[in-house]
Parts: C-alpha cells; sequence; structure tokens
C-alpha cells in the first residue's frame, strides 16, 4: 500500500516569488534524486498563499529510508532550509500521512465472531 504524505504551509506574501521558485527548485531535485514522487498543489479556493506538497512512497518503510537520505543530503538541507526559514510563515506547516486502501473487499467487516 502506497503512503502519501500532504503538507500544507503558507508563503510569505512578501516572499512569494522566492517562495514558489525555490518549491519548484525543492520539487524537480526531490523527483530526480529519490525514490518517491512529490507534486505542488496550488489553491483554487481558501487562503490564496496556503499551497501543499504531496508525496508518495511506495509504503511506510520507503517513506523512512527515503527521508533518511533527505536529510543525509546536504544540497537538499540547504534548499528546504531556505525554504523553511525565509520563505513560508513560521508555524503555518501541517503534515498529515495517509495510506491508501487495498482495493479487494474486507471479508467479515462488522459481523459478531461465532466459536
Amino acid at each position: 500500500m502506497s503512503v502519501i504524505v500532504y503538507q500544507t504551509f503558507q508563503i510569505q506574501q512578501s516572499k512569494f516569488k522566492e517562495g514558489i521558485d525555490n518549491l519548484l527548485e525543492i520539487k524537480k531535485y526531490r523527483n530526480g534524486n529519490f525514490d518517491h514522487n512529490i507534486e505542488i498543489l496550488s489553491p483554487i479556493t481558501g487562503q490564496d498563499h496556503t499551497y501543499s506538497l504531496l508525496a508518495t512512497y511506495e509504503g511506510l518503510a520507503e517513506m523512512e529510508l527515503q527521508n533518511k537520505k533527505m536529510f543525509d543530503d546536504e544540497e537538499y538541507l540547504k534548499l528546504i532550509g531556505e525554504f523553511f526559514l525565509e520563505n513560508i510563515v513560521q508555524g503555518s506547516m501541517n503534515t498529515q500521512i495517509y495510506r491508501t486502501m487495498p482495493n479487494k473487499k474486507v471479508e467479515n467487516l462488522g459481523k459478531d465472531k461465532k466459536e
């Protein structure tokens, strides 16, 4: 089952262009150097400066492995350090982790056990 990491954050209005440019570099770097896929979601409704990163991993173990690789990578740390410290509103980041559901039907869900 895939693991989806959904991160939302607000880009500072005064650093909007720099924030978007940095975000695009982060996406390009992560998609090119690590084994997972990143998408940037931009708002259609809601708060105008709230953006999201959507990362898809093959599973929890793969997410942990890729995170270790990313945080051992000096170039990546430089990219995200600049983004977190200079481009987003402090305290605005929210991370949620989801797991995809299997396609098969779950048997006996909600039925009493008979012994």
